[in-house]
Protein backbone atom coordinates (compact mmCIF):
# COMPACT_ATOMS: atom_id res chain seq x y z
CA UNK A 1 0.00 0.00 0.00
CA UNK A 2 1.26 3.03 -1.18
CA UNK A 3 1.05 6.08 1.85
CA UNK A 4 1.80 10.24 1.72
CA UNK A 5 5.04 10.57 3.98
CA UNK A 6 3.22 13.83 5.03
CA UNK A 7 -0.13 12.73 6.23
CA UNK A 8 0.06 8.56 5.96
CA UNK A 9 -2.79 9.06 3.46
CA UNK A 10 -3.83 6.40 1.31
CA UNK A 11 -5.84 8.00 -1.15
CA UNK A 12 -3.54 9.66 -4.08
CA UNK A 13 -3.28 9.53 -8.31
CA UNK A 14 -0.39 9.45 -10.34
CA UNK A 15 1.01 12.36 -11.72
CA UNK A 16 2.45 12.68 -15.85
CA UNK A 17 6.01 12.69 -14.25
CA UNK A 18 5.38 9.24 -12.04
CA UNK A 19 4.99 11.04 -8.68
CA UNK A 20 1.88 10.90 -6.62
CA UNK A 21 0.10 13.39 -5.15
CA UNK A 22 -2.17 12.71 -2.15
CA UNK A 23 -5.29 13.55 -2.33
CA UNK A 24 -5.60 14.69 1.30
CA UNK A 25 -2.90 16.96 1.88
CA UNK A 26 -1.60 17.56 -2.32
CA UNK A 27 1.76 16.90 -1.45
CA UNK A 28 3.64 15.21 -4.27
CA UNK A 29 6.06 12.04 -3.62
CA UNK A 30 7.70 9.17 -5.41
CA UNK A 31 6.92 5.17 -4.50
CA UNK A 32 9.20 2.43 -5.29
CA UNK A 33 9.15 -0.67 -3.68
CA UNK A 34 12.25 -2.74 -2.38
CA UNK A 35 11.53 -5.25 -4.97
CA UNK A 36 11.42 -2.81 -8.30
CA UNK A 37 14.53 -1.26 -6.66
CA UNK A 38 16.50 -3.51 -7.04
CA UNK A 39 18.03 -3.88 -10.78
CA UNK A 40 18.16 -7.98 -11.57
CA UNK A 41 16.03 -9.68 -14.02
CA UNK A 42 12.71 -10.75 -11.66
CA UNK A 43 14.03 -14.64 -12.28
CA UNK A 44 17.28 -13.38 -11.01
CA UNK A 45 15.91 -12.32 -7.58
CA UNK A 46 13.35 -15.37 -7.54
CA UNK A 47 16.23 -17.17 -7.39
CA UNK A 48 18.43 -14.72 -4.59
CA UNK A 49 15.03 -14.93 -2.67
CA UNK A 50 14.89 -19.02 -2.55
CA UNK A 51 18.29 -19.35 -1.71
CA UNK A 52 17.77 -16.65 1.41
CA UNK A 53 14.83 -18.84 2.50
CA UNK A 54 17.09 -21.23 2.84
CA UNK A 55 19.69 -19.85 4.34
CA UNK A 56 22.25 -19.68 2.28
CA UNK A 57 25.09 -16.76 2.77
CA UNK A 58 26.11 -14.74 -0.20
CA UNK A 59 29.77 -16.03 0.18
CA UNK A 60 28.72 -19.43 -0.67
CA UNK A 61 27.18 -18.34 -3.84
CA UNK A 62 30.38 -17.07 -5.19
CA UNK A 63 31.00 -19.96 -7.92
CA UNK A 64 27.42 -20.26 -9.45
CA UNK A 65 25.42 -17.13 -8.94
CA UNK A 66 23.84 -15.32 -11.44
CA UNK A 67 24.90 -11.63 -9.60
CA UNK A 68 27.69 -10.14 -8.37
CA UNK A 69 28.42 -10.13 -4.96
CA UNK A 70 27.68 -6.66 -4.90
CA UNK A 71 24.74 -7.35 -6.20
CA UNK A 72 23.93 -10.03 -3.85
CA UNK A 73 24.45 -8.45 -0.77
CA UNK A 74 22.23 -5.34 -1.39
CA UNK A 75 19.50 -7.31 -2.10
CA UNK A 76 20.01 -9.62 1.00
CA UNK A 77 20.21 -5.96 2.88
CA UNK A 78 17.11 -5.02 1.36
CA UNK A 79 15.71 -8.06 2.68
CA UNK A 80 16.73 -7.77 6.15
CA UNK A 81 15.78 -4.41 6.46
CA UNK A 82 11.88 -5.44 5.37
CA UNK A 83 12.04 -7.72 8.40
CA UNK A 84 13.40 -5.42 10.29
CA UNK A 85 10.92 -2.68 9.60
CA UNK A 86 8.03 -4.75 10.24
CA UNK A 87 9.09 -6.47 13.46
CA UNK A 88 9.94 -3.15 15.02
CA UNK A 89 6.28 -2.38 14.52
CA UNK A 90 4.83 -5.39 15.67
CA UNK A 91 1.70 -4.32 18.36
CA UNK A 92 3.04 -4.39 21.97
CA UNK A 93 2.98 -7.34 23.73
CA UNK A 94 1.03 -8.16 26.38
CA UNK A 95 -0.02 -11.69 29.00
CA UNK A 96 2.76 -13.71 29.72
CA UNK A 97 6.26 -12.44 28.94
CA UNK A 98 9.68 -13.63 30.02
CA UNK A 99 12.40 -11.06 29.58
CA UNK A 100 16.00 -12.03 29.28
CA UNK A 101 19.49 -10.46 28.06
CA UNK A 102 22.80 -11.58 25.98
CA UNK A 103 25.64 -11.03 24.26
CA UNK A 104 26.30 -11.33 20.46
CA UNK A 105 29.68 -11.86 19.26
CA UNK A 106 32.78 -14.00 18.70
CA UNK A 107 35.51 -14.97 21.49
CA UNK A 108 38.12 -12.53 21.76
CA UNK A 109 40.48 -11.93 24.17
CA UNK A 110 40.48 -9.51 26.98
CA UNK A 111 37.27 -8.23 29.58
CA UNK A 112 35.12 -10.86 29.46
CA UNK A 113 31.20 -10.60 30.52
CA UNK A 114 29.08 -7.21 29.00
CA UNK A 115 32.07 -5.06 28.69
CA UNK A 116 33.52 -7.35 26.50
CA UNK A 117 35.11 -5.41 23.96
CA UNK A 118 33.30 -6.31 20.19
CA UNK A 119 30.15 -7.40 21.62
CA UNK A 120 26.43 -6.22 21.02
CA UNK A 121 24.15 -6.47 23.75
CA UNK A 122 20.66 -7.28 22.92
CA UNK A 123 16.98 -7.70 24.78
CA UNK A 124 14.54 -9.71 24.19
CA UNK A 125 11.11 -10.40 25.04
CA UNK A 126 8.94 -13.43 24.10
CA UNK A 127 5.34 -14.23 24.65
CA UNK A 128 4.39 -17.37 25.80
CA UNK A 129 4.24 -19.95 23.05
CA UNK A 130 3.95 -17.29 21.17
CA UNK A 131 5.88 -14.49 19.04
CA UNK A 132 9.04 -12.97 20.17
CA UNK A 133 11.24 -9.29 19.53
CA UNK A 134 14.56 -8.37 20.04
CA UNK A 135 16.45 -5.61 19.81
CA UNK A 136 20.28 -4.11 20.70
CA UNK A 137 20.91 -2.04 23.39
CA UNK A 138 23.56 0.46 24.50
CA UNK A 139 24.28 -0.56 28.20
CA UNK A 140 23.51 -3.36 30.20
CA UNK A 141 21.44 -1.27 32.77
CA UNK A 142 18.06 -0.35 34.23
CA UNK A 143 17.46 2.90 31.94
CA UNK A 144 18.21 1.15 28.74
CA UNK A 145 15.96 -2.45 29.89
CA UNK A 146 13.07 -0.14 31.15
CA UNK A 147 13.09 1.69 27.78
CA UNK A 148 12.79 -1.21 25.67
CA UNK A 149 10.11 -2.72 27.99
CA UNK A 150 7.96 0.51 28.02
CA UNK A 151 8.09 0.56 24.13
CA UNK A 152 7.21 -2.91 23.54
CA UNK A 153 4.67 -4.39 26.31
CA UNK A 154 1.22 -3.46 27.49
CA UNK A 155 1.06 -2.49 31.29
CA UNK A 156 -0.44 -5.55 33.45
CA UNK A 157 1.56 -8.27 31.59
CA UNK A 158 2.34 -11.13 33.92
CA UNK A 159 6.35 -10.30 33.78
CA UNK A 160 9.12 -13.73 34.22
CA UNK A 161 12.48 -12.39 34.52
CA UNK A 162 15.84 -13.60 36.73
CA UNK A 163 16.94 -12.55 39.45
CA UNK A 164 18.54 -9.02 38.06
CA UNK A 165 17.67 -6.29 39.95
CA UNK A 166 17.25 -3.66 37.23
CA UNK A 167 13.38 -5.43 36.87
CA UNK A 168 12.84 -4.88 40.25
CA UNK A 169 10.15 -2.03 39.63
CA UNK A 170 7.94 -4.13 37.30
CA UNK A 171 5.86 -4.77 39.80
CA UNK A 172 4.70 -1.16 38.95
CA UNK A 173 3.34 -2.20 35.52
CA UNK A 174 2.00 -5.92 36.36
CA UNK A 175 2.25 -8.94 37.70
CA UNK A 176 6.38 -9.96 38.56
CA UNK A 177 7.81 -13.59 38.81
CA UNK A 178 11.53 -13.37 39.60
CA UNK A 179 12.92 -16.91 38.61
CA UNK A 180 15.62 -18.09 41.20
CA UNK A 181 18.31 -20.71 39.91
CA UNK A 182 20.76 -22.88 41.16
CA UNK A 183 23.41 -24.38 38.70
CA UNK A 184 22.12 -22.95 36.11
CA UNK A 185 18.74 -24.47 36.19
CA UNK A 186 15.69 -23.02 37.63
CA UNK A 187 14.25 -23.69 41.13
CA UNK A 188 10.41 -24.93 41.00
CA UNK A 189 7.99 -24.89 38.40
CA UNK A 190 8.48 -21.28 36.76
CA UNK A 191 11.33 -20.62 33.92
CA UNK A 192 12.08 -18.23 30.86
CA UNK A 193 12.91 -21.31 29.26
CA UNK A 194 11.13 -19.32 26.08
CA UNK A 195 13.43 -16.56 25.55
CA UNK A 196 16.71 -18.59 26.33
CA UNK A 197 15.73 -21.14 23.35
CA UNK A 198 15.63 -18.22 20.83
CA UNK A 199 19.13 -17.02 22.11
CA UNK A 200 20.07 -20.70 20.90
CA UNK A 201 18.13 -20.48 17.61
CA UNK A 202 19.07 -16.67 16.94
CA UNK A 203 23.05 -17.81 17.65
CA UNK A 204 22.39 -21.07 15.88
CA UNK A 205 20.79 -19.16 13.10
CA UNK A 206 23.79 -16.56 12.73
CA UNK A 207 26.35 -18.75 13.10
CA UNK A 208 27.39 -19.92 9.19
CA UNK A 209 27.29 -16.28 8.58
CA UNK A 210 30.79 -16.35 9.71
CA UNK A 211 30.49 -12.31 11.42
CA UNK A 212 28.01 -9.86 11.11
CA UNK A 213 28.85 -6.64 10.10
CA UNK A 214 28.36 -4.19 13.45
CA UNK A 215 26.31 -1.79 11.52
CA UNK A 216 24.26 -3.81 10.02
CA UNK A 217 23.44 -6.45 13.30
CA UNK A 218 19.95 -5.06 13.63
CA UNK A 219 18.91 -6.50 10.58
CA UNK A 220 20.72 -9.46 10.85
CA UNK A 221 18.54 -9.62 14.41
CA UNK A 222 15.40 -8.07 12.55
CA UNK A 223 15.81 -11.34 10.21
CA UNK A 224 16.00 -13.95 13.08
CA UNK A 225 12.78 -12.59 14.63
CA UNK A 226 11.20 -12.21 11.49
CA UNK A 227 12.03 -16.42 10.70
CA UNK A 228 11.04 -17.42 14.35
CA UNK A 229 7.48 -15.33 14.39
CA UNK A 230 7.14 -16.82 10.80
CA UNK A 231 8.50 -20.97 11.77
CA UNK A 232 5.95 -22.03 10.74
CA UNK A 233 5.07 -20.54 7.54
CA UNK A 234 6.62 -20.93 3.77
CA UNK A 235 8.82 -17.80 3.86
CA UNK A 236 8.93 -16.76 0.25
CA UNK A 237 5.71 -15.67 -0.58
CA UNK A 238 5.43 -13.72 2.79
CA UNK A 239 9.29 -12.25 1.81
CA UNK A 240 8.10 -11.61 -2.22
CA UNK A 241 4.64 -9.81 -0.45
CA UNK A 242 6.84 -8.24 2.02
CA UNK A 243 9.34 -6.51 -0.86
CA UNK A 244 6.76 -5.59 -2.99
CA UNK A 245 4.67 -3.74 -0.44
CA UNK A 246 7.23 -1.70 1.39
CA UNK A 247 8.84 1.52 -0.25
CA UNK A 248 12.12 2.23 -0.43
CA UNK A 249 12.26 5.40 0.61
CA UNK A 250 10.71 4.02 3.80
CA UNK A 251 13.42 1.90 4.74
CA UNK A 252 16.09 3.81 4.30
CA UNK A 253 16.32 5.11 8.11
CA UNK A 254 16.46 1.56 9.04
CA UNK A 255 18.92 0.17 6.47
CA UNK A 256 22.33 1.57 8.70
CA UNK A 257 21.78 2.25 12.24
CA UNK A 258 24.00 4.78 13.88
CA UNK A 259 25.94 4.49 17.47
Amino acid sequence: MKHCPACKGARHYLLGDGRYKCRACGHRFSWSSAWDSVRLPSAVKQQLLELFVLGVPSYRQRFRSPASAAARERFYRLLRACCAQIEHLREPFDGALEFDETTFGGARKGKRGWGAAGKVIVFGIIKRNGQVKAMPIPAHDRVSIMREIDAHTREGALYYTDEWQAYATLKLRGEHVMIRKEKGRPVGRDHINGIEGFWSYAKNWLYPYRGVPHQYFHLYLGEVCYRYNHRNEDLKPLLLRLMRQTSIQQLRPTLVRKG
